[in-house]
């Protein structure tokens, strides 16, 4: 049995403990905002914030999520939250929007640590993301551009 605070709701799940967290996210809880892409931690579309801090689900362990605040897509929320979300939209960023979600939750955690990055900043916090659809340039305009809304 494993214990894990997902979303600020404690959930007991019956699981082996090398689960892998994404699957546990998507098939036993149901939130499929977090996406699957490589299962080997390099493409980011499974990103999730534990403790505030960005991971890639697909390899972590339940286990190793126990004791932690895990955050999906479906639940975040804040001021950087709604600055990028905001921003997304105004900028169109999301192409096809698959790993967008992935992108989403490493650009609120770079904001929430830094309010105002440089390119070079943006491109190191979002290194570990990929978008196929190559929306990179708009993906780094609209960081900077949550960045200028959350001055307000």
């Amino acid at each position: 049995m494993v214990r894990l605070l997902i979303n600020g709701e404690e959930r007991q799940l019956d699981v082996a403990p090398e689960t892998p967290l994404l699957w546990v996210i998507r098939d036993e809880l149901g939130l499929t905002g977090t996406k699957f892409g490589c299962g080997i931690a390099m493409c980011g579309a499974c990103t999730v914030h534990m403790d505030g801090f960005p991971i890639r689900s697909c390899s972590t362990a339940v286990a190793d999520a126990e004791g932690s605040e895990i955050t999906t897509i479906e639940a975040v929320n804040g001021k950087a939250a709604q600055a990028v979300q905001a921003a997304w939209e105004k900028l169109d960023v999301v192409q096809c929007g698959y790993c967008q979600s992935g992108q989403v939750m490493s650009a609120i955690a770079l904001l929430s640590e830094n309010q105002k990055p440089t390119d070079e900043d943006i491109d190191a916090a979002m290194s570990g993301n990929v978008c196929r659809c190559a929306t990179y340039v708009r993906i780094r305009a609209a960081i900077h551009e949550a960045a200028e809304m959350m001055e307000t």
